[in-house]
């Protein structure tokens, strides 16, 4: 049984402010929010003063590669361990597992991995399922993905990845403009799989009819695709226009940030979801790595291919991409904060437990200081992170 927690004097985000309150936390779920709140006398309640200190939805992270030397598509349980409780210390309680183009192997070993680690899974931030990226994608805007790996639509292909993934296939991106592969959209979507467009070279009129098909997102919004022309919209076109969500990457690198505004600005705040695209570089500093079969040249946070100086991935953090989206807007942190947490929530139908602080949903929470730093982090209830004592 989960120890319950009494969270004291906190400002708690309620919606878009913040208020001075104490939370009850039992059975990995939020019991009450109020001035009043007290231990039930049965119980040998754990009991933390967090005067000073803001309580935030916890993070959830839905396009990750890893962190600290590990890469998701390789790690074992204990580095998928290690992974989850490094998130937890970046804000995070829930992280989606990002697959690179891989074969249908490769593949299946990975998601084997991630499927018996999820089951008996105890520390750090949760994984919440397999986003597969980079199988289905366009050859001129794959990114660092391998060409010889990529794939033309297989709607096969794709049902066999989904029935071996334990019900943790949740989100897929694709290039509709390769052979095969628009057809597959709106049997994905219908089998409850979130389907992005990205890595594609879409027109406008193909990407509207994408997204009519079933497309609710769009993966690393600029990054990977075919560029916004007056004349000729693109893909770019359609996602600003168009109500699907929209990843950003928010490392300073891979969008400027007057891009960052425009994009808020255009579509608001509430089709906005804040990624990392993060790899085994993370937390790690500059120096040269390898990204599944590519190697890889971090320089000043940068990541990119050793070949052709391509993008590959990021170095980025959850709670530093809420930094610079801080940064960039001027906005304050309870206004940015849900495209950490709510928006994702929201885009992948959690939010009935997950995204907000509300009596009855998941005490998934992290707490942030004046600083904006991370002190403690709290998954299901349980503290995965704390930098308190």
């Amino acid at each position: 049984m989960q120890r319950t927690i009494i969270i004291k004097n906190a400002f708690v985000m309620q919606e878009d402010k913040f208020i001075t309150a104490n939370l009850l936390l039992e059975n990995g779920v939020i019991i009450d929010i109020s001035d009043t709140v007290s231990p039930p006398e049965s119980e040998d309640a754990l009991i933390i003063d967090m005067s000073g200190n803001y309580a935030l939805p916890g993070f959830i992270d839905i396009h990750t590669h890893g962190a600290l030397g590990i890469d998701v598509a390789r790690a074992n349980k204990a580095e998928l361990s290690t992974l989850s409780e490094y998130f937890a210390a970046q804000g995070v309680t829930g992280w989606l597992a990002s697959l690179f183009a891989d074969t249908e192997e490769g593949l299946n070993k990975s998601i084997d991995m991630l499927c018996e680690y999820a089951k008996d899974a105890s520390s750090g931030a949760a994984l919440l399922g397999i986003h597969l990226e980079g199988l289905f994608v366009a050859p001129a805007h794959r990114g660092v993905f391998p060409e010889r790996l990529l794939k033309e639509g297989d709607l096969a292909l794709f049902e066999r990845l989904k029935n071996r993934a334990c019900g943790m296939l949740h989100y897929i991106t694709l290039a509709p403009e390769v052979p095969g592969v628009y057809e597959m959209i709106a049997p994905i979507s219908r089998a409850g799989v979130v389907v992005a467009l990205g890595h594609t070279g879409a027109d406008y009129d193909l990407s509207i009819s994408s997204i009519k098909s079933g497309a609710t997102a769009i993966t690393h919004t600029f990054n990977a695709m075919k560029p916004f022309e007056h004349h000729e919209p693109s893909i770019i076109g359609a996602a600003l226009e168009s109500d699907v969500y929209c990843e950003i990457i928010c490392d300073g690198f891979h969008l400027h940030p007057a891009t960052v505004r425009m994009m808020l600005k255009t579509k608001g705040y509430d089709r906005i979801v804040a990624v990392t695209d993060s790899n085994m570089a993370a937390g790690m500093g500059d120096g040269r790595y390898r990204l599944n079969d590519v190697d890889i040249i971090v320089e000043n946070g940068d990541a990119k291919s050793a070949i052709d100086g391509r993008r590959a991935a990021s170095t980025l953090t959850m709670i530093t991409a809420l930094k610079n989206l801080k940064s960039f807007t001027g906005q304050p942190i309870n206004k940015l904060s849900k495209l950490l947490s709510r928006k994702p929530a929201v885009m992948f139908g959690l939010n009935k437990s997950k995204g907000y602080i509300k009596r009855g949903f998941d005490a998934d929470l992290v707490f942030l200081n004046q600083k904006d730093e991370v002190v403690l982090t709290v998954a299901a209830g349980r503290i995965v992170y704390n930098r308190l004592d």
